[in-house]
C-alpha cells in the first residue's frame, strides 16, 4: 500500500508540474498577444541604427522556448545577413536614410566570411557618400572586423581594442576516459581527420597541428588584409605585433592606445558619440543627452518585408546536417529535400542556388539533400553553389552537384573525410562492479556491444563502411570537380582548406558571394543579372513559435559583456560547450559521419539555441558564472 501511494504521488506530481507549465504557456501567449505594438512605420528621417546584440548568422536557430521556460534563461538574439544586407543595400539609396550606426557593444561576432559579406554593405553606404558611424564600448577581431569599414570608428574612453587573430586551445579527452574507464573507439580514413583525435590523443597530432596552424595562417592574414584595405592609415601590424608597447607609449591609457595606432578615430561616451550622430541625422523629439532621430532595424525590417516572386531559387543549407526533419538553424536531410522537390514541382523557378554554411554531420542526410538537388540539374536547371563562413565535410558533400562553386576568400572547406566513433562502457562498468553476459545466434548479434566492447567481426565491417563512403565522396569529388581520384585523396583525407587556398586546388571555381552566385545563375538562365531576383525556398516559423520566441528571446538578457577582456574570457564557456558536443557526437551521433568536428567556431557568442540545456547548466557551474 506505501508503494502504491508513493507511485500516486509521483503521479499528482507530474501532473502538477505539467499542469503548471501548460498554464505558463498559456498567460505567456495571452500577455504577447495582448502586447503586439502595431506594424512600425519608418516615416520621416534618421539614421538606421543596426543595434546588433547578439550573434551574426546565415540562418537563425529556432529558440529553444521550452528550455528557456524550464531553465530560466533567454535564448540568444541571432541576427539574418541578408537582413543585415538587405537594409544597408536600402541606406545606400534611401533619401530617409540619412546615416547608419553600428552599436557595437553587444555584438556577439559570427564566422569570418558572413561577417566579411555584412561589410560590403557597409562599404556600398559609404560609397553613396552617406556615413557610417561605429561604437563600441570595446572591439575584439569580429566586432572590429565590421566596425573598421565604418566612416567614424568610436571607442568608449574605458574601452580598448583587443585583437588575438585565430587559435587556441581545445580540450582533449583521452586522460578523462581513461580515467572513468571508458574506451573510444575509432574508425576514419584519412591523415587528417583530426576530428576524432581529442578521443585518442592527449595533445595535437603533428599531421593536425601542421594543417590548423595553416589553416589559421591563412584565415588571419585574409582577416588583416581586409582591415588594411578598409583603414589604409591605421598602424595595424605594429599594434598586434606588440599591444603592450602601444598602451605604455600612451601612458597605460588603452583607448588612447587604439586612438594613436588609428585603430578608432574619436574616443568618447555614448553621449558625445550620439550627439555627433544627431549633427547628421537630427536630434530626437523631446530628446534625452546625446538622442538622435532613429530608424531601429527592426522597426525597418517589418515596414520593409522581403519581396517574393524571383526566379532564382535560394536554398540554405545552415547548421549541423542531420537525418528527417529538423527546424532552422540545423539542416535536416528531409526538410531540405522536400524544400527543394516542392519547389521544383511549381515550376516556379529557372535556376536554383544553393547557400552552405555547414560543418556537415549525416552521412544519410547529405547524401538525401545531394539527390534532390541532384533533381534540379534532371530538370535541366542551372546548379550554383555560395559558400558561406563552412561548408566542410558533409557541407562539401551537399556543394558537389552545383555547375560552379564560389567562396570567400575567408571561407572554411574541405574535409573531405569520414569517421566513425563508439564508446566502449566496459572499463567504466567495471570499476563499479557492473559486468554483463549474453548469448549470441550471428557473429554480429548485439553489435555494436557499447558495454563489452565491440566484436572484431564488426570492426572490420565498420571500417569497411568507412572505406567504402570515403570511396564514394572522393569519387563524387573527383566527377563533380573534374580530377583525378588519386588527386582528390591527395587533398582530401580530412582536411580543411580556406577558401583562398581551395580555389588553387580546384575544390572553389571563385571568389564571390551569394549575389555573385545568384547573378552567375541569371546568366545560365538566360535572364538578365542586373533584373534577376531571388526567391528564398524555406519555412517560416509558425505564428506560436513566434509568439514563443517573442517571449523568451531577451536582447538584453543575451547580450555579450560590452568590453574587451570579459569577451575575450568567455572563449573558456564557448570550448565547454565545444565539449560537451564532441561527446553528444560519440555518444548520440551518426556512427559513421562527414562532419568537421576540428572546424574553429564561428563566433565569440553565447550559446546558440541548439545548445542542450544541462550542458549550458553545466558549463556556467564549472566556469564558476552561477546558474
Amino acid at each position: 500500500m506505501r508503494l502504491l501511494r508513493g507511485f500516486w504521488k509521483i503521479l499528482v506530481g507530474v501532473k502538477d508540474a505539467l499542469v503548471l507549465i501548460l498554464l505558463l504557456l498559456f498567460f505567456g501567449a495571452l500577455y504577447a498577444m495582448l502586447s503586439v505594438a502595431p506594424k512600425p512605420t519608418t516615416a520621416g528621417t534618421g539614421a538606421l541604427v543596426l543595434d546588433l546584440k547578439g550573434v551574426l548568422v546565415e540562418q537563425p536557430a529556432q529558440a529553444d522556448t521550452l528550455g528557456a521556460l524550464i531553465g530560466g534563461g533567454p535564448a540568444a538574439r541571432e541576427y539574418r545577413l541578408r537582413d543585415l544586407v538587405r537594409a544597408l543595400n536600402a541606406a545606400a539609396t534611401d533619401g530617409s536614410i540619412k546615416a547608419v550606426v553600428l552599436d557595437l557593444d553587444s555584438f556577439a561576432g559570427g564566422g569570418q566570411a558572413t561577417i566579411a559579406a555584412a561589410t560590403k554593405a557597409v562599404d556600398r553606404v559609404r560609397a553613396a557618400n552617406k556615413p557610417v558611424l561605429a561604437y563600441a564600448t570595446g572591439y575584439t577581431d569580429d566586432g572590429y572586423q565590421l566596425a573598421a569599414h565604418a566612416s567614424e570608428v568610436w571607442l568608449n574612453p574605458y574601452g580598448a581594442v583587443m585583437l588575438a587573430g585565430p587559435g587556441g586551445s581545445r580540450l582533449y579527452y583521452k586522460g578523462l576516459l581513461d580515467k572513468i574507464g571508458v574506451e573510444a573507439k575509432v574508425y576514419r580514413v584519412g591523415e587528417f581527420k583530426s576530428a576524432v583525435e581529442p578521443f585518442t590523443r592527449t595533445d595535437q597530432s603533428p599531421e593536425a597541428r601542421a594543417a590548423n596552424q595553416a589553416l589559421s595562417d591563412s584565415l588571419w592574414a585574409t582577416w588583416r588584409t581586409e582591415i588594411t584595405r578598409a583603414r589604409p592609415r591605421a598602424r595595424l601590424a605594429d599594434y598586434i605585433a606588440a599591444p603592450e608597447q602601444a598602451i605604455a607609449a600612451a601612458g597605460g591609457n588603452l583607448a588612447k592606445a587604439a586612438l594613436d595606432a588609428g585603430l578608432v578615430d574619436k574616443v568618447g561616451d555614448r553621449v558625445e558619440f550620439g550627439r555627433r550622430v544627431a549633427q547628421i541625422a537630427g536630434e530626437a523629439n523631446d530628446r534625452e543627452a546625446g538622442d538622435y532621430k532613429a530608424i531601429p532595424l527592426d522597426s525597418w525590417l517589418a515596414a520593409n518585408p522581403e519581396g517574393s516572386g524571383g526566379q532564382i531559387g535560394v536554398v540554405t543549407i545552415a547548421g549541423e546536417i542531420v537525418d528527417g526533419d529538423a527546424a532552422p538553424g540545423r539542416a535536416g536531410g528531409n526538410t531540405i529535400a522536400r524544400l527543394i522537390l516542392d519547389e521544383l514541382a511549381k515550376d516556379r523557378i529557372k535556376a536554383l542556388v544553393i547557400r552552405v554554411d555547414s560543418p556537415g554531420g549525416s552521412v544519410t542526410g547529405s547524401e538525401r539533400i545531394r539527390e534532390a538537388i541532384l533533381e534540379a540539374k534532371r530538370k535541366k536547371l542551372p546548379v550554383v553553389v555560395s559558400m558561406g563562413s563552412l561548408a566542410a565535410s558533409g557541407g562539401y558533400w551537399v556543394s558537389t552537384p552545383g555547375d560552379l562553386i564560389f567562396a570567400e576568400p575567408s571561407t572554411i572547406t574541405g574535409s573531405i573525410g569520414v569517421f566513425g566513433l563508439l564508446p566502449n562502457f566496459s572499463g567504466a562498468l567495471n570499476k563499479v562492479g557492473l559486468t554483463t553476459d549474453g548469448v549470441k545466434t550471428t557473429p554480429l548479434s548485439g553489435e555494436p556491444d557499447l558495454y563489452r566492447g565491440t566484436s572484431p567481426e564488426f570492426d572490420r565491417l565498420m571500417q569497411a563502411g568507412i572505406d567504402d563512403i570515403y570511396r564514394r565522396f572522393t569519387g563524387l569529388v573527383a566527377q563533380s570537380r573534374k580530377l583525378p581520384v588519386a588527386r582528390v585523396d591527395e587533398i582530401g583525407q580530412g582536411r580543411v582548406w580556406a577558401g583562398s587556398t581551395a580555389v588553387d586546388l580546384r575544390l572553389v571555381d571563385k571568389m564571390g558571394g551569394i549575389d555573385d552566385a545568384i547573378a552567375e545563375a541569371a546568366r545560365r538562365a538566360k535572364i538578365d543579372p542586373a533584373k534577376a531576383r531571388p526567391l528564398y525556398i524555406e519555412r517560416g516559423p509558425s505564428y506560436f513559435s513566434q509568439l514563443l520566441a517573442g517571449m523568451f528571446q531577451s536582447e538584453e538578457a543575451a547580450s555579450e559583456p560590452s568590453d574587451a577582456f570579459t569577451r575575450m574570457a568567455r572563449l573558456p564557456e564557448r570550448e565547454m560547450l565545444r565539449a560537451f558536443a564532441d561527446f553528444r557526437a560519440m555518444a548520440a551521433g551518426p556512427a559513421i559521419q562527414v562532419r568537421c568536428l576540428e572546424c574553429p567556431v564561428g563566433a565569440t557568442a553565447p550559446p546558440r539555441a541548439s545548445a542542450g540545456l544541462w550542458e549550458t547548466l553545466v558549463t556556467r557551474y564549472v566556469l564558476g558564472k552561477g546558474i
